[in-house]
């Protein structure tokens, strides 16, 4: 509509040619002419009226095409903004989301950060009261290691020391210690004892030559010693020495004594003037005085063994006293070379375990002292 306006804008129209009323030079009059003029005026006039008419409805057209086109851009407009406050919300609701999550992510940073710190107080507390706890364990370990190394000192294969081996010492001398496994709060007992001059006996002579493969492995154990039963050393002791040693007739419970020993946790003591506290009333009491409760034989029992803190008593015969307290005897003299508390000669240190073994030998065979 716009287009037909400006071509019409550009093209004018036609208008007739106005005729001159005064006749030129030259020009004849005819007659009857001004009829003819006064009719040809009224015609260009008509035409005038006509165009202008036309350029009306033309100009109203266009102005009504105009203002439909501008309300169709106002309505696509108001559908644009109406999208755009759509997105707008949408977008302030994500941000108003985003920042409530910052809020709980920043609030549970905050309470795991003072959880930690509590925690890392709490073990540290812990680990200062662990470590005040283990300096006092050390001082009191130092102790029993000095009084350990002074007794282990003054024994040797040719005058061992009674105080180390309590299976040679007299009944009477013995009183009421206890055997393997309770000798960890015995550090001053140890001290006075090895304050006392032990004076060595006479021994017999006797030959005595070095088997090459049992020295061979005890040399192998002796350079990273260990209680593990798989390495040769111990193995050979275990099948030759301790497994016979420890067999008894009452299967499982040489099993469980087995164990014990191995685990520094039996008990031996005497029972000629034991009673048995009230408290322990209902104790197990396995065996008895005239029984033995590893055999099952007859026999006058004058020790008898716990395992561990069971509470539960096993009367035993001098014959099996011998035989554990040998064992036990062995594995003592072990545990002192695997923690650095014999300081000897190899060899002495190899000769001290075979005669730890003959005692294992002997009392597998029933040879005890009188004493026992």
């Amino acid at each position: 509509s716009q287009v037909g306006f400006e071509e019409e804008s550009q093209n004018p129209p036609a208008v007739g040619h106005w005729k001159p009323l005064m006749p030129s030079k030259g020009d004849k009059e005819e007659p009857g002419g001004g009829c003819q003029d006064a009719g040809g005026a009224d015609e260009p006039q008509s035409t005038e009226q006509l165009n202008v008419s036309r350029l009306r409805s033309s100009s109203v057209e266009i102005r009504e095409k105009g203002s439909e086109f501008l309300r169709d851009e106002l309505h696509k407009a108001q559908k644009e903004l109406k999208l755009k406050d759509k997105e707008c919300e949408r977008l302030s609701k994500v941000r108003e989301q985003l920042e409530q999550e910052l809020e709980e992510l920043t609030a549970s940073l905050f309470e795991e950060a003072h959880k930690m710190v509590r925690e890392a107080n709490t073990k540290q507390a812990a680990a200062e009261k662990q470590l005040r706890e283990a300096r006092g364990k050390i001082d009191m370990l130092q102790a029993e290691v000095t009084a350990l190394k002074t007794l282990v000192i003054t024994s040797t294969p040719s005058s061992p020391n009674r105080e180390l081996h309590p299976q040679l010492q007299s009944p009477s001398k013995a009183g009421f210690r206890k055997g393997h496994g309770r000798n960890k709060s015995t550090s001053s007992a140890m001290v006075s004892a090895a304050s006392q001059n032990v004076a060595p006996e006479p021994v017999s002579r006797e030959c005595k030559e070095v088997d090459s493969i049992l020295f061979a492995e005890f040399q192998a154990w002796k350079e990273s010693p260990t209680l593990d039963k798989s390495c040769s050393f111990l193995d050979r002791i275990y099948r030759e020495d301790v497994g016979p040693c420890l067999d008894f007739t009452k299967q499982e419970l040489s099993e469980l004594v087995r164990v014990a020993v191995e685990q520094n946790t039996l008990t031996i003591e005497p029972v000629a003037s034991q009673t048995v506290p009230v408290g322990n009333v209902a104790a197990e009491e396995c065996g008895g005085p005239k029984k033995c409760a590893l055999s099952g034989l007859p026999r006058t029992c004058k020790h008898r063994i716990m395992l561990g803190d069971s509470g539960n008593y096993y009367y035993i015969s001098p014959s099996c006293r011998a035989r554990i307290t040998a064992v036990c005897n062995f594995f003592t003299y072990i545990r002192y070379i695997q923690q650095g508390l014999v300081r000897q000669d190899v060899e002495l240190m190899y000769w001290e375990v075979m005669r730890l073994r003959r005692e294992m030998s002997l009392a597998k065979l029933g040879f005890y002292p009188s004493e026992m």
